[in-house]
C-alpha cells in the first residue's frame, strides 16, 4: 500500500508561558492551529523501516536515521516495516513544529496501515510536547507542557495565513531559558478568534533578543495590513492572518519583492 500524508505546519496562535517548573520544562497555555501545507511524507510497505529525506530543507536534518520520523516509527508496534520518503519543505528550528508535524504524520500513516495502540498519546508525548497535537493536526488548546489537549472551535478555519522566516534557525531551549519568568496571565476566554486576537506570545521578546531579524519580519508583516501578525512558537517563523486570500496574495508578493531572501509559505488554516 502507498500512502501520502502532509505534515501540516503548526502555528501557535497564542502562547502564554505561566511557570518555569523544577524539571526544567514550562507550564504553558497555547492555541495550536495548523496550516494546510507543510512537509510531505510518502510511505510504502517494506520489510524494515527506512527514512529518506529530500526537499529544500533536507540538509537541516543532521541524521536521517535519528530524526523524529524514524523515532516515531520506533514508537509504534506493528508487523513489517514502512519505507518513508520525507519531502522537507518547512525550515528546521523555526517554530513551526516541523519535526513534530512529521511525527504526527507518521502516526496517521501507521493508523491507516496497522492501527494505533491505545496508549498512542503517551507515545506521542514521549517524542515531544507538540507531537500529540500534531497527530490530529486540528485547532486545539494545549496546557501543561502542551500535551494536555482540549478541542477548540473552528472560528478561524479557512483563514488566509502567510508564514515568513528570515532563514535564521532558532533553537527552542535558549528561548525558553531567556523568558523572564513573569506570569502575564491565562489565555482569554471566548472562541479561538477572540483568544487569538486578545492573546499574546510570551516568547516573542526573548526570541527577538536572541534573533533580532524576527523584529524585522514582524514589522514587514504588519505593514501588509493583516488582522494579526505574531511570532509562532519559539520562533523564528512569524505568521500573518488576512481577511481574504486576495489580501494574502498581495502581501506575499510585497514580502517577496522587499525581502527576496526570506522563506515564505502561503496557506489556509485548517
Amino acid at each position: 500500500m502507498a500512502l501520502t500524508e502532509t505534515a501540516y505546519a503548526k502555528i501557535n496562535l497564542a502562547l502564554h508561558v505561566r511557570m518555569r517548573r523544577e524539571d526544567g520544562y514550562h507550564d504553558l497555555e497555547t492555541v495550536f492551529a495548523f496550516v494546510d501545507r507543510g512537509d510531505v511524507l510518502s510511505a510504502t510497505d517494506a520489510e524494515q523501516d527506512s527514512v529518506l529525506v529530500t526537499g529544500e530543507f533536507a540538509g537541516g536534518i543532521d541524521n536521517p536515521l535519528d530524526n523524529l520520523v524514524a523515532r516515531a516509527l520506533g514508537k509504534l508496534p506493528r508487523v513489517g516495516g514502512v519505507s518513508i520518503t520525507l519531502e522537507k519543505n518547512l525550515p528546521v528550528a523555526a517554530g513551526l513544529g516541523g519535526g513534530s508535524a512529521d511525527a504526527g504524520a507518521v502516526f496517521r500513516i501507521v493508523r491507516e496501515l496497522a492501527g494505533l495502540p491505545d496508549d498512542w498519546h503517551a507515545r506521542a508525548a514521549a517524542l515531544g510536547a507538540d507531537v500529540p497535537a500534531c497527530v490530529e493536526s486540528r485547532t486545539c488548546i494545549g496546557r501543561g507542557t502542551g500535551t494536555r489537549l482540549q478541542p477548540a472551535d473552528d472560528s478561524l478555519a479557512g483563514t488566509a495565513v502567510l508564514l515568513v522566516n528570515p532563514r535564521t534557525p532558532l533553537s527552542t531551549g535558549p528561548v525558553f531559558k531567556a523568558w523572564d519568568g513573569i506570569d502575564r496571565g491565562a489565555l482569554p476566554s471566548g472562541d479561538v478568534r477572540a483568544m487569538t486576537i486578545e492573546g499574546r506570545n510570551d516568547l516573542e521578546g526573548p526570541a527577538i533578543a536572541l534573533c533580532p531579524p524576527i523584529a524585522g519580519v514582524l514589522a514587514a508583516l504588519r505593514g501588509t495590513s493583516p488582522f494579526l501578525a505574531r511570532m509562532s512558537g519559539s520562533g523564528a517563523t512569524c505568521f500573518a492572518l488576512y481577511d481574504s486570500h486576495e489580501a494574502l496574495a498581495k502581501a506575499a508578493s510585497q514580502i517577496a519583492t522587499d525581502h527576496p531572501g526570506w522563506w515564505q509559505m502561503q496557506g489556509t488554516l485548517r
